[in-house]
């Protein structure tokens, strides 16, 4: 079989709800298998940020942003997400393919995600990860909130593991060739939550992440039955490799 992690970090659920189109998509292929995991919270930020912005939550922006509602949504959300494993280094050495998935947080990764990655960069000097097919999925307020920047920006570690990056193509992904307020990217896909948080995943968004998840698995099941030449592994350079 053909193991696919998907390893996340969901805040308010609309992460988590993304993954459940990522892993439609890799159960999509036979002899596919996935596993879903998540990064674990190392403190309550998003309620800090609230009780911090308390004296602003009866301005307009307050309201905008729904700052109330948001400590009650993340607290159920995390309650939700009690019996979803936590992710290890070992999920990653096993799997044969990862799928990352995390809000964007100023544009980029939130610190949860980013503390996760620094705990694999063993792998960088290991090569368990080199040769493994690997993508990503991020949530935004808006369509002008950075879920493209955070995207590239997060892709960056994942080369310094050696892994192959998915993204994806026009051809397969026309939804988002559109001016209508939705996401997705060649670089990823994406949903767009509503300054609030109110809006869950659409149609559009769902069926490109379930097409991320099938392509990734088809890349990694094509990976495990051939052969990825390593540098790492000295198979380049060898006698006869031309």
């Amino acid at each position: 079989m053909t193991t696919i992690a998907i390893v996340y970090y969901s805040a308010y659920g609309h992460i988590a709800e993304l993954s459940e189109a990522v892993a439609e998509g890799i159960g999509a292929v036979e002899g596919a298998v996935y596993s879903r995991l998540r990064i674990p919270e190392f403190s309550d930020p998003a309620i800090q940020v609230a009780l911090q912005r308390q004296d602003q939550v009866s301005s307009k922006l307050g309201k905008h942003f729904g700052l109330t509602k948001r400590v009650e949504d993340y607290k159920k959300v995390q309650q939700d997400q009690a019996m979803i494993p936590v992710a290890t280094m070992d999920d990653l050495r096993e799997a044969d393919g990862i799928i990352w998935g995390f809000p964007t947080y100023l544009g980029t990764m939130p610190g949860q995600v980013k503390s996760f990655l620094d705990q694999a960069g063993q792998f960088c000097t290991t090569g368990e990860l080199e040769g493994k097919p690997t993508a990503l999925f991020t949530s935004a307020g808006s369509i002008h909130g950075g879920h493209e920047a955070a995207l590239l920006t997060s892709l960056v570690p994942l080369l310094h593991f050696g892994m192959i990056y998915v993204g994806l193509p026009y051809t397969e992904n026309t939804e988002y060739l559109t001016d209508k307020a939705v996401g997705g990217s060649p670089y990823g896909a994406s949903t767009l939550a509503g300054p609030d948080g109110s809006k869950r995943p659409c149609d559009d968004e769902r069926k490109m992440a379930g097409r991320l998840g099938t392509r990734v698995a088809i890349i990694a099941d094509s990976l495990k039955k051939g052969r990825f030449l390593s540098c790492n592994k000295n198979v380049l350079g060898t006698k006869g490799s031309g």
